[in-house]
């Protein structure tokens, strides 16, 4: 029978091959040793994830230096992940992420929804560039390969994890492997908890402590059955659970706005700074020791704390069945609910301005098969597969948005300047006719239906001794329905500004402010024609379909048994879609964004060298992104575009050094260049995309360096220990879309300013684990901490929603630390 990687066989090679320090990677939907992949791939087994306190995807950053994640305002529905430096912003659910996610086979359709807890974990696989011939949907990146350990046929056994930490960090982790039928069929039951304070202290305008921001507070509990007949046919059914109601997502003003500093705020009876309390923060685009205090402090001013109601249950299936000596069927299946409802304080302040209430809905249903058959010929000098693949996903969203009591007045220090106060302390309210913002409210509907199928073949031929061809082939047809409506809309303030506008009420150099402020974007009412001459938001009800033929071909030469060496080329592609977002179609715009597509040139070298005590993998990439997918947030509204070119370019050394048996070093460079070239506008003459050219991407440090060290020996006959050191260094990045303030015209563009703190210092933060226990792993106990120096650092910077030149951040972790015990049965 052929051997087919996503079922018992894999797990099997890799418990077998576990002491040989050979890795056994999936990552060609074949069980291979990672060392004769011809892909650059890192793979990260349970040890190591537990090592460096790994706890869910985007914590890989610490054992992969080109891998990277952010995230924003919600936990889950605007995390990023990116590989290589590229990456794609997730804050519109229209978006899908370029870097792809398969647990256990089934690809998850958004980053946000893989965000569960790591247990029970048998391998994290990082398969870096385009993946699209083999995994599928939209890894134009990359993909992250996670499969969870099977149930054991064969023996009862479990294990079971308790920690405790700072900020009152409690976590449970666990599993127990019951055979039901001897060598048939056994069941295997997971579960996690974890609850932890945030790191966040917010406070209200008068200094008010309203608790933490950035906590945890979630479960999980998995379920498998697993099973094989006599006759070879084998494979499992996995069924989860999960839950969180986290609050996340609070961001501390690093730059003060101008319109506090010139005391604006308090000619309108705002206080001095304007809501703000938190006690520091950069008052000029120069002062950056302020907006670092600002970050180290980890306060946050705001009306409100975030909350979250995020839950998701799915199912699993997959068998292989064996066809003759010499070929497998496999079959996954997957159908995932994924339910979340956010509230938050919008504007992120302690003005009550602009909220995202709590109520509304994100739905998310995915639905996906995939068949393939596999196997050998020639001896096992030809590896074949030919495949399909289907999915269908739904997404409904209702978000509903509220004006507050401060809106007004907001707007008229915001105008105070231009006017000179003529308009009073609530210029809207004045211009109106005497209508209050604080009434408007405004519930936004969202949905789009997509359905996607491929048919896929994979082939590798060693054509002599050691020199192997791989070609692969996927044809893919993908088909979207987008829709955007107003289900409740109360918002008589614009239709009153809109009738000032028209009877000449407003001074023609604020009638542009006055229009985007009267009418704010996410409370607007949607209109469905052209009769406005102001480009309202719009509803609308689309179509998008594309087809892409995505290959790639690979050549491979091992010459001695340690050494081998590969090029390859892959064209890559990653679906378009729709913005979903109110102002998608204002004016008559086309709600739709394009697909983006790559070409891929990579050549590597694998090699294990003195008698299998190093390790060396050393990888050189270049890839040619066309209409790059970007997402921008303005101030005001959240835009989708394309960038006709970005490029990235570097290379990658992974290194791994036994120098004895009890002394472990690991280490591993980056280098990636990895932006929009000068001429990344084409024909294209839009200031949001000329701006972007000749600057890198967001989130992309040029170095990122990884290096560890790991002594374990017993003590005696029955204990032994262990001590692990890991650090990782990255140089300068921009943390926002935007590296210049947006150029009114073409020509401005090499004279618009910089966008102030933009660009995270390049930092090293630290982690350590010490552990003690029993030979047998009947006890062991660990001390550990990451991020030992607390290096305060930003993973998003954005201005500030509705304070003019005010800018925020969304901090990363801080120092943890903490002790774990751990037993096995």
């Amino acid at each position: 029978m052929a051997q087919d990687a996503d079922t018992g066989t894999a797990a099997a090679a890799a418990e077998e091959d576990a002491d040989d320090d050979v890795i056994i990677v999936t990552a060609t939907r074949r069980a291979q040793d990672i060392q004769d992949v011809p892909i650059a791939v890192t793979a990260v087994g349970p040890v190591q994830l537990e090592r460096q306190g790994v706890d869910n995807v985007t914590q890989i950053t610490q054992v992969s230096p080109s891998f990277s994640s952010s995230n924003a305002q919600t936990a889950s529905g605007t995390v990023v992940l990116r590989i290589r430096g590229v990456g794609t912003t997730s804050n519109n659910i229209g978006f899908e992420s370029a870097v792809g996610v398969f647990i256990d086979g089934a690809y998850q359709s958004r980053p946000g929804i893989a965000l569960g807890e790591f247990v029970d974990v048998e391998r994290v696989e990082v398969l870096r560039g385009p993946q699209g011939t083999l995994f599928g949907r939209n890894t134009s990146a990359g993909a992250l390969n996670i499969t969870n350990v099977r149930p054991d046929l064969n023996e009862f056994g479990g294990f079971a994890n308790a920690t405790y930490g700072n900020y009152d960090h409690i976590s449970i982790q666990g599993a127990v492997n019951v055979p039901i039928v001897q060598d048939t069929l056994a069941l295997r039951l997971t579960g996690a908890y974890r609850t932890r304070d945030g790191y966040i202290d917010v406070i209200d305008r008068d200094g008010n402590d309203l608790g933490d921001s950035n906590e945890v507070d979630q479960y999980l509990v998995r379920g498998q059955l697993g099973f094989e007949t006599s006759g070879g046919i084998e494979g499992r059914l996995i069924a989860d659970y999960s839950k969180s109601t986290a609050s996340f997502g609070a961001a501390i003003e690093v730059l003060a706005s101008p319109v506090e500093t010139n005391n604006l705020f308090a000619a309108v009876g705002l206080g001095a700074r304007g809501g703000m309390a938190a006690p520091n923060r950069a008052v000029s685009a120069f002062d950056t020791r302020g907006a670092q205090r600002a970050l180290d402090d980890l306060i946050s001013t705001s009306n409100t704390l975030p909350v979250a109601d995020i839950d998701q249950w799915g199912v699993t299936g997959e068998i292989s069945v064996p066809l003759g000596d010499f070929a497998d069927l496999i079959y996954i299946g997957s159908y995932r609910e994924y339910r979340a409802d956010n509230g938050y304080d919008s504007d992120f302040s302690g003005l009550d301005v602009f909220n995202v209430v709590s109520g509304g809905d994100t739905q998310i249903d995915t639905m996906t098969h995939e068949l393939r058959v596999q196997g050998e010929f020639l001896d096992g000098a030809l590896e074949w597969l030919v495949g399909g693949y289907y999915s269908d996903e739904s997404i409904d969203q209702v978000a509903k948005f509220n004006l507050g009591e401060d809106f007004g007045e907001l707007v008229g220090a915001l105008f105070f300047a231009p006017t000179g106060g003529a308009f009073g302390a609530n210029p809207l309210t004045v211009l109106s006719g005497g209508i209050d913002p604080s009434v408007v409210s405004a519930s936004n509907a969202y949905s789009q239906s997509s359905k996607s199928w491929s048919l896929f073949t994979h082939n590798s031929l060693e054509v002599v001794d050691g020199l192997k061809l791989t070609v692969g082939l996927r044809y893919s047809d993908e088909s979207k329905d987008g829709s955007f409506f107003q289900p409740e809309i109360n918002n008589p303030l614009c239709p009153a500004i809109l009738g000032a506008i028209g009877a000449g009420n407003v001074p023609a150099p604020l009638v542009s402010n006055v229009f985007g402020l009267g009418c704010f974007a996410f409370t607007a009412p949607a209109i469905g024609s052209d009769a406005n001459p102001f480009p309202l938001p719009r509803p609308f009800d689309d179509t998008f379909s594309d087809t892409e033929l995505i290959y790639t071909g690979k050549v491979s030469y091992e010459f001695d048994e340690p050494v081998s060496v590969y090029a390859s080329f892959t064209h890559g592609y990653k679906s378009g879609g729709f913005n979903l977002d109110s102002t998608a179609a204002a004016g008559g715009a086309d709600p739709r964004f394009d697909s983006e597509e790559v070409d891929a040139y990579e050549v590597g070298m694998k090699a294990r060298l003195i008698d299998d005590a190093v390790t060396l993998n050393v990888a050189l990439f270049l890839e040619e992104f066309k209409n790059f997918q970007v997402l921008e947030f303005t101030g005001a509204q959240f835009q989708t575009f394309n960038v006709p070119k970005a490029n990235t370019k570097g290379i990658e050394i992974e290194a791994n050094i036994r120098p004895t048996d009890e002394l472990t070093f690991n280490a591993g460079l980056t280098y990636v260049d990895a932006r929009y070239p000068d001429d990344c506008a084409g024909d294209q003459v839009t200031p949001n995309v000329i701006t972007l050219c000749g600057n890198s991407l967001t989130n992309a440090p040029e170095f990122v360096g990884i290096a560890g060290a790991t002594y374990a020996r017993d003590i005696g006959d029955n204990l032994d220990f262990f001590l692990n050191g890991q650090l990782r260094m990255e140089s300068d990045r921009r943390t926002s879309t935007q590296a210049r303030a947006l150029a009114a015209t073409p020509d401005q563009v090499g004279t618009t300013a910089l966008v102030p703190f933009d660009v995270q210092d390049g930092n090293v933060k630290i982690n350590l684990r010490a552990g003690i226990g029993s030979q047998d792993d009947l006890f062991a106990v660990e001390a550990w901490v990451t991020n030992l120096t607390n290096e305060i650092t930003r993973g998003v910077t954005f201005n500030t929603v509705l304070r003019s030149g005010s800018r925020s951040a969304f901090p990363q972790d801080p120092r943890m630390y903490g002790l774990t015990v751990r037993t096995k049965f």
